[in-house]
C-alpha cells in the first residue's frame, strides 16, 4: 500500500514541477531522472513492509526534582527593573543561545548592579552555558548575588542546584539544608526544595557512623 501513496507523490512532484512551476523543456528530463532517482534510492534501502515502532521520547530531567518551567521559582521580582532583562534572558536560554542569555543579563548589571536577580540570573545562564556544570564565573555570580542580599533565597537555590548537576552532592546538601531551615512554610519554593533534597538524599546513600567509615 505504501508503494500507492508513493508513486501518488512522485506523480504530484512531476505535475507540480513540469506545469504548475512551468519548468522550461530543456529542464525537464533531468527533473525526471531525480525523480526517478528518488523513487530508485528507496526501492533500494526503504522498509515499507516493516510494522511502525513508535519510540517513547526521552525522559528530560534537569536531575534532583522535576524539571525548572519557572526558572526563578517564584523568587525573582517580575516587576521590577530586572524583569526585561530576565525576560530576554530566559527567551534566549529557550532556545538554546546561552551566550547571548549570559549577555542580556550583563548589560542589566550594568545599569542595576545591586540588583539579586539579576546575578542570579547570569549563575543560572553560565551554568547552562557550561553545559550544567558550575563554572568558578557561574559560582561568582550567585556569590555576588548572596552578598547584595544574604536572605534572599534564590542565590543558595541555585547554587544548590548547580552544585549537585556538577557532582557536588555534600556540598548542594549543605547549601539546601541550610535554605531549608530557614524557608517560610508557605513559601513558593519549598515544595519543590524539598524534593530536590530528598532526591539528593537518596542518591547520596545512607550516610554511615563515622566509626563505621575508618578504613579496617
Amino acid at each position: 500500500m505504501i508503494w500507492v501513496w508513493i508513486l501518488i507523490a512522485a506523480a504530484l512532484t512531476a505535475g507540480g514541477i513540469f506545469w504548475i512551476g512551468k519548468l522550461p523543456a530543456v529542464s525537464r528530463p533531468l527533473a525526471g531522472a531525480a525523480i526517478m532517482l528518488g523513487l530508485a534510492g528507496y526501492a533500494l534501502q526503504g522498509s515499507p513492509s516493516l510494522a511502525g515502532k513508535p519510540v517513547a521520547k526521552a525522559a528530560e530531567s534537569e536531575g534532583f526534582g522535576e524539571a525548572l518551567t519557572d526558572r526563578q521559582q517564584g523568587m525573582a521580582d517580575r516587576f521590577g527593573p530586572a524583569a526585561q532583562w530576565i525576560g530576554m534572558s530566559d527567551g534566549f536560554m529557550r532556545t538554546g543561545k546561552t551566550e547571548l542569555a549570559s549577555q542580556a543579563l550583563e548589560k542589566g548589571l550594568e545599569k542595576y548592579p545591586d540588583n539579586v536577580d539579576l546575578w542570579v540570573g547570569l549563575g543560572n545562564a553560565l551554568v547552562a552555558h557550561g553545559g550544567g556544570v558550575m563554572s568558578p564565573a557561574a559560582a561568582l555570580a550567585f556569590d555576588e548575588a548572596a552578598k547584595r542580599d544574604p536572605s534572599h533565597p534564590a542565590p543558595p537555590f541555585f547554587a544548590g542546584l548547580a552544585m549537585a548537576q556538577s557532582g557536588d552532592l555534600k556540598g548542594a546538601d549543605a547549601v539546601w539544608s541550610q535554605l531549608l531551615a530557614r524557608s517560610p512554610a508557605g513559601a513558593p519554593w519549598r515544595p519543590d526544595l524539598e524534593l530536590r533534597l530528598s532526591q539528593l538524599r537518596e542518591a547520596m546513600g545512607p550516610v554511615l557512623p563515622p566509626e563505621t567509615q575508618a578504613a579496617p
